[in-house]
């Protein structure tokens, strides 16, 4: 059975797709900027990076493209262990980092995003999409939420687990 393609934001249907980051990429992932204000909540690319290199296979990092123009980033984490400590059997995939354009925002990309890592995993015989994200009024649980994740009442560095149903 073939998955739909993730559904891009309604004013681009054509224009957007995930690429792999490379040598000729690089230098524009390491500049993209999200608000000031959101600087708190998310990694900088250039972590995100350094992360995907130090885990090697469980890491999917992806930039998001409109056309020519880099909009976002964002890193799935693959059937990693979620606690080591209780239950090693426990393994988990989902959305590790999204990164969108200071100047782009509320376009439907980062919606595009989350769509996109929920087709992966789905191709990978995945059933739920879990992340994470900083509680409070200024971070991201209520985009989250909009998309259909709900909490598990599990914390994970002081920040809210959500899982989605894919």
């Amino acid at each position: 059975m073939s998955t739909p393609p993730a559904t891009p934001a309604p004013d681009r249907p054509s224009l957007l797709r995930l690429e792999k980051v490379t040598p000729a990429t690089v230098d524009a992932a390491l500049a993209l900027r999200v608000h000031p204000h959101q600087e708190k909540n998310v990694s900088p690319v250039s972590r995100s990076l350094a992360e995907a290199y130090a885990h090697g296979d469980t890491a999917w990092p992806r930039l998001i493209f409109d056309g020519d123009r880099l909009v976002g980033f964002l890193m799935a984490f693959l059937d990693i262990p979620w606690n080591e400590e209780k239950d090693p059997a426990d393994r988990r995939s989902g959305l590790w980092r999204l990164n969108i354009a200071s100047d782009v925002q509320g376009k439907g990309y980062g919606r595009f995003a989350v769509e996109a890592v929920r087709d992966e995993l789905r191709r990978r015989g995945e059933r739920h999409l879990y992340v994470t994200w900083e509680p409070g009024d200024d971070g991201p649980g209520a985009f989250y939420q909009r998309l259909g994740f709900r909490t598990t009442g599990e914390l994970s560095g002081g920040q809210t687990v959500g899982v989605l149903d894919i």
